[in-house]
Parts: structure tokens; sequence; C-alpha cells
């Protein structure tokens, strides 16, 4: 199995920086795209950004320029560095991995238990 454990929200005012970290842990053979997602109250999750093994990164349009997501892979962690934080970023953050537990098996998408985020004055 495959665990998944972010770590760094909390309360912010608008205009601050957070930084959300996601250490995955287990029985690993490979991580492919390690992904951020959010849900705030009373609506769906939606996804925020994600990044591949070899580091390239795609964000959703209400985020680009403001979030940068990033990995270490020696570590099986991403990060997810938000500025210019705006109330409606406010949602429990949830980080996700396509990992597989056996060399060429098959990759499985795993979820973390996920981290508030609360943007407010």
């Amino acid at each position: 199995q495959v665990q998944l454990v972010e770590s760094g929200g909390g309360l912010v005012q608008p205009g601050g920086s957070l930084r959300l970290s996601c250490a995955a842990s287990g029985s690993i053979s490979s991580i492919g795209t390690m992904g951020w997602y959010r849900q705030a109250p009373g609506k769906q999750r939606e996804f925020v950004a994600r990044i591949t093994s070899d580091g390239s990164a795609s964000y959703t349009d209400s985020v680009r320029g403001r979030f940068t997501a990033s990995r270490d892979n020696a570590k099986n962690t991403v990060y997810l560095q938000m500025n210019s934080l705006k109330p409606e970023d406010t949602a429990v953050y949830y980080c996700n991995a396509l990992a597989t537990t056996q060399a060429m098996g098959p990759y499985r998408t795993y979820w973390g238990q996920g981290t508030q985020v609360t943007v407010s004055s």
C-alpha cells in the first residue's frame, strides 16, 4: 500500500503565502504523476495542479501564476507553493499520486487525507 500525508495548511490573510507538502510512503516501487486537488464547502473536488515525474507541471487557470508545484523524487514528496492567496482559495487541499507497488505492476491512484487552507482577514 501507499500512504500520502499532506501538511502545511492553515489560516492566512489574503495576499499571503503557504507551502503545502505531501509525502508518499509505503511499499512504493515507482511514482508517476503527483497532483493537487481542492474541495471547497458545498462544491465538488477540483483539479489544482499536477507535476510529472520529470518535473513538467500544469495548473488550472485560476491558480496559474500564483501557485507552483514541485517535487523531490528522492523523498517521494510533492509541494505546492501558494502565493497571493485569495479567499476563494479556501478549501481542503488533497494530494494524489499515481504509483505502483510492484516492478512492472499496475499503477493506481492514491489520495491523501487532506489539509485545510483558509484565506481570511
